[in-house]
């Protein structure tokens, strides 16, 4: 039986921020219970066409999961429990904003069996708070931190943006001291991407936002590995800072290329050499499933070519690297054999470690990751 880890999307938001282009609404609390009972229906489903996998994470994403009423995550909790073998031991996340939960609710979802919060902070300025179109203050992020200690949770993770426009060295590094005083188990540590379509991206264009400037972004990154690496937090992933053994697991299965199921609107899935996406649309999503309908928009089959090249953009994002002898066992093929030509001009360019047991990026390689990903595109 193969393990798998399972996403679960949940599309709503309080308000959509400048900056983001998920899959994400404002203003559809009506649909919240058709939306569950249509999830839970495709888990179902799900399980009666693979058979009943073994599940060793669960993460609720979004959107903002914590806007839905906590009874309605223990629904899809319970259904994804009844559907799938998960572990004793699974690592069961869920996303939350500040100012979305309180101590009543917080202590539900433990209760529920959620062990690891991640909460998006993005920031402790409030005016750049502000200019992102976040609702919450960083008042709040400090008392959803505590509240969630106060309830239970060991493992809790803080989303951070940095690169934003008119943002200073200095004004990044009073963010980082000021998540880094909450003592988190976690950190991640996102550049801003202006994404097209969005009205960040329309504020740039038009002038009135600067352009965020990479060169001080790259500054920026390369100050918090410092600052993290003496405050003892172990950089595991080009993004992700971790106290030990707080590292996220479900995430990890994603770049490491593991199988996962996802459910939901736009939920994406990899699973027995096969990737499908459902719709994006909630309304459309929740009116095919009670049709009875397929909510598969598309889906593709990963031959080995294409597997190959993924397990190394994915995996080269890891600070430990795509390890050979698990490459060569799952492909059947010596890494160096596939890629040599590829792995020689990025150690000469200096992107590049290779060594007896793995192939990880160096220092900076780690800022320049994209050009090393377009390498192992395939064909």
């Amino acid at each position: 039986m193969s393990q798998a880890s399972v996403y679960i999307h949940i599309p709503f938001c309080a308000s959509k921020c400048r900056y983001c282009a998920f899959n994400s609404y404002a203003g559809l609390d009506h649909l919240h219970e058709a939306y569950t009972a249509a999830l839970q229906r495709e888990m179902a489903l799900c399980a009666q066409t693979l058979g009943r996998q073994e599940v060793s994470t669960v993460y609720l994403g979004g959107g903002t999961p914590t806007v839905v009423d906590v009874e309605l995550l223990a629904r899809l909790l319970e259904s994804c429990q009844e559907q799938f073998d998960v572990d004793d031991d699974a690592e069961i996340s869920v996303e939350a904003n500040p100012g979305t939960v309180d101590a009543a609710y917080l202590a539900a979802l433990r209760a529920l069996g959620v062990n690891r919060l991640s909460i998006g902070a993005q920031s402790f300025a409030d005016q750049k708070l502000a200019l992102l179109g976040r609702l919450h203050t960083a008042a709040e992020t400090e008392e959803t931190y505590y509240l969630a200690r106060k309830a239970g949770f060991r493992n809790i993770n803080l989303d951070l943006i940095y690169s934003l426009p008119t943002q200073t060295l200095d004004e990044w590094k009073a963010d980082i001291s000021a998540a880094m005083a909450l003592d988190p188990d976690h950190l991640s540590l996102y550049s801003l991407s202006v994404e097209e379509g969005t009205p960040l991206a329309r504020m740039i264009s038009s002038g009135e936002l600067a352009r965020p400037d990479p060169d001080l972004a790259a500054e920026m990154y390369t100050w918090a590995e410092g600052a993290l690496a003496d405050a003892g937090y172990d950089h595991y992933e080009l993004s992700n800072w971790a106290r030990s053994n707080r590292e996220c697991q479900h995430n990890l299965s994603y770049w490491r290329n593991a199988p996962y199921l996802g459910f939901g609107a736009g939920a994406h899935s990899h699973f027995a050499g096969c990737r499908y996406h459902n719709v994006t649309r909630p309304e459309e999503y929740v009116a095919l499933i009670d049709r009875g309908e397929s909510c598969v928009a598309g889906s593709e089959e990963i031959d080995a070519e294409t597997g190959m090249s993924e397990t190394m953009i994915m995996g080269l994002r890891l600070l430990n690297g795509v390890c050979r002898n698990e490459f060569e066992e799952r492909f059947h093929r010596p890494l160096v054999d596939v890629y040599g030509e590829q792995l020689g001009e990025l150690v000469d360019l200096g992107l590049l470690d290779v060594n007896a047991k793995s192939v990880g990026l160096t220092p900076r390689g780690r800022l320049l990751g994209n050009e090393v990903f377009e390498r192992f595109l395939p064909g």
